[in-house]
């Protein structure tokens, strides 16, 4: 990252959005470069990171830096994707475990994006910048699963609305640690930032930092008798990790999950080498063309195989 900036709040101010202050202070930077900075939690007060909705006053001193940006190869790959849905205006697939959706701060790899390029030749929504073409909402690494994409910029505005309106349903098959007492039941509690293991989300308190609002039903399938069951999950909210935190949270880790302390169950006849969470269904009114969509994906093998 570039060398940290401190910076004042001026006289006047009282109560104004940081990113639209910094935006208007730093006009050599663009707004995309300060949603980068935000997004790195490289832009803090008192020490901590804010996000970009956050309203200071004068006299209050902000610091930032720059996450460093590296060209990006983002030429298309043929990965053979499976297509659930397609036509002029979006393109929603079966994304396997293991495949990043789009470049980040790690290493230099195919991605989903990759892909993308090649299956729709190029047609897709520049709104997300060149190295996230039509990537309207993302999945970890280790979930496998539905994941759309824009064409076109119309359609990225309003995939985005959608998802923003909550009106689209979305569930994911989990395997999990133990067996529920209850057949369902609903976790409503609001996620935030590990303050120190910054790759970690955890459940905050309402109203305390960044903590935001999240919501997650659970069904339970089916139960094993090697100690793990087979839950399905309805997000009301799309908080990162959401559905792994929520369900330790209730003390049914995902199996395979080390970040939130999976230990590997005796009985298991092997253990599995990742997350066992895979996008499964999508219902949703087109947003352009106004046609119900009901879209599944079946799991991939390894999933299966527990099943």
């Amino acid at each position: 990252m570039s060398e940290p900036v401190s910076w004042e709040v001026p006289e006047g101010v009282y109560k104004a959005r940081i990113d639209k202050l910094l935006s208007e202070a730093f006009p050599d930077h663009s707004r995309s470069d300060f949603q980068r900075a935000f997004d790195s939690d490289l832009v803090t007060l008192d020490g901590a990171p804010i996000a970009k909705k956050q309203k200071v006053s004068e006299g209050e001193i902000v610091t930032f830096a720059m996450p460093t940006v590296q060209k990006l190869d983002m030429s298309p790959i043929d990965m053979d994707l499976e297509v659930i849905f397609e036509d002029e205006h979006m393109v929603v697939v079966n994304k396997p475990a293991g495949l990043v959706v789009h470049p980040g701060a790690g290493p230099d790899e195919p991605t989903l994006a990759h892909g993308l390029l090649h299956h729709c030749q190029g047609q897709l929504s520049g709104i997300g910048g060149v190295e996230r073409p039509g990537i309207v909402h993302r999945l970890d690494r280790e979930t496998s699963g539905l994941i759309m994409a824009a064409k076109t910029d119309v359609a990225h505005r309003a995939l985005s609305e959608l998802f923003q309106s909550r009106s689209l349903v979305k569930e994911y098959s989990a395997l999990c640690c133990g067996i529920p007492e209850l057949m369902s039941g609903t976790v409503e509690r609001p996620i935030e930032r590990h303050p120190t293991q910054r790759h970690k989300m955890r459940v905050g308190f309402e109203g305390r930092g960044r903590a935001r609002e999240a919501k997650t039903d659970w069904t339970l399938v089916k139960a094993y008798d090697a100690g793990y069951c087979h839950l399905r999950c309805r997000i009301h909210t799309g908080r990162t990790h959401q559905i792994r935190v929520h369900l330790k949270s209730i003390r049914h880790i995902i199996l395979g999950d080390a970040v939130y302390g999976y230990r590997p169950l005796p009985n298991l006849p092997k253990q599995p080498e990742r997350v066992m969470l895979h996008s499964c269904y999508l219902k949703f009114d087109h947003p352009l063309t106004g046609s119900e969509l009901v879209l599944e994906a079946k799991p991939p093998a390894d999933f299966q195989s527990y099943l």
